[in-house]
């Protein structure tokens, strides 16, 4: 005996009870399939999206790991090279002259322009300004020379025992008639006037009351 085929045109909404049971089987199927798509799409769905989230933040945490990993790995040979680099630091620091030898400097500087033939018409030292690991000292002058005696002198602070820098700010050099225009003979009168900075080390009191002022200052401009 062939089964009655069913037309969904047929069947009573009203009345699911009296339906056929392939009917009904078939009710349920749907449902079910209902429920498990809105099932995944409130719960599983907003899951899967963090899930996808989690995933690149880990993928992001460990490129960090990995990149600090390295660092880490070329951490020690840094911290050598900053020692060596701190240790040649000090050792040309020494070189320069030190607090009681500066006053003698300041003299062997004088002393060497007039050797060379040079005229000190101002030569004049400021105060120290200290900076980290030194302090500078300015020196105003104007000083009266041929090009020869200017080169004497350089020659004659480089031979110093001690290292001497000099540094020059605001520096003019010009014939000594104060025509700018003028001809310069070899043997003609120069005028050279301006700044000189010369600079001396910091010994370990100093660089301590240093840090302290500076250790001060930050703590008053924090408060």
């Amino acid at each position: 005996m062939s089964k009655k085929k069913v037309k969904l045109n047929e069947l009573d909404f009203n009345n699911i009870g009296a339906w056929p049971q392939q009917a009904k089987i078939g009710l349920c199927v749907i449902v079910g399939l209902i429920i498990v798509f809105l099932g995944w799409y409130l719960f599983v769905s907003d899951k899967q999206d963090e899930l996808e989230g989690l995933e690149r933040r880990e993928a992001e945490l460990r490129k960090e790991f990995e990149d600090e990993q390295g660092k880490a790995a070329n951490l020690e040979p840094l911290k050598q090279q900053l020692a060596q680099m701190e240790q040649q630091l000090q050792q040309m620091l020494r070189q320069l002259p030190s607090k009681t030898e500066m006053p003698d400097l300041i003299v062997d500087i004088s002393q060497t322009a007039l050797a060379t033939g040079i005229t000190n018409e101002l030569f004049q030292p400021g105060p120290e300004q200290p900076k980290e690991f030194y302090a500078e000292k300015p020196i105003a002058l104007r000083m009266v020379g041929t090009y020869h005696q200017f080169g004497g002198f350089v020659s004659g602070v480089a031979s110093l025992p001690r290292v001497v820098i000099m540094t020059m700010h605001d520096i003019s050099l010009k014939p000594r008639s104060g025509n700018k225009d003028a001809t310069i003979a070899p043997g003609s009168p120069l005028e050279l006037a301006g700044t000189v900075k010369t600079y001396r080390y910091l010994d370990e009191e100093e660089v301590a009351e240093q840090e302290k002022q500076q250790a001060e200052a930050a703590k008053q401009g924090g408060g």
